[in-house]
């Protein structure tokens, strides 16, 4: 899908710092934000609660806003905007839920880790040093990569050498194996 005429002059608008252009962009994507915080926490196996997801949401609109809207400037206009934004927030939000800097209580497969600081994990490490044990190590190493580290399918593919459709399948057989072993 290419970028439509309604989301080019908003996108302009806002680059050019157009008045109220930044209310209209946040009505605008506020929804597909929020959906992609959910979606990003529970794809990874993590429950945020309200307060939480706020936060990444608004961090999401303030990566947008840095470097005088460095995100829009960059945007190469050959996707939708729709696409360009969800993939953005995403990145951000998984990182922001693995960096340790919300200071929350996460649960993954069933176990509650602490996410204050990752030194902070370790109260945890041998619960999830148990349940991982029950997976091999390629399973084990892609658990880690996506639930630990934040990173995407397509990284992970690479960082293993497996196909990308083929890692969605492998982490659903590894948490089913892990909450069997809870």
């Amino acid at each position: 899908m290419s970028l439509s005429d309604i989301d080019r002059i908003l996108l302009q608008r806002c680059i050019d710092g157009a008045p109220r252009a930044w209310q209209d962009f946040v009505e605008r994507f506020l929804g597909l934000v929020i959906h992609v915080a959910n979606h990003t926490a529970e794809s990874r196996g993590i429950s945020i609660d309200d307060s939480t997801r706020d936060d990444l949401v608004a961090e999401v609109f303030s990566v947008i806003l840095a470097s005088d809207r460095g995100v829009l400037r960059r945007f190469r206009r050959d996707s939708s905007l729709a696409t360009y934004l969800t993939v953005i927030a995403r990145r951000v939000i998984a990182r922001r839920l693995f960096d340790g800097s919300f200071n929350k209580r996460l649960t993954i497969t069933g176990v509650d880790l602490a996410v204050t600081r990752p030194d902070d994990r370790m109260e945890n490490r041998e619960e999830v040093e148990r349940l991982m044990s029950r997976l091999d190590p390629q399973e084990s190493n892609v658990v880690r990569m996506y639930h630990l580290e934040g990173m995407s399918y397509g990284e992970i593919s690479k960082a293993v050498g497996l196909a990308e459709n083929s890692i969605g399948p492998l982490l659903s057989r590894a948490r089913q194996k892990m909450r069997e072993g809870a």
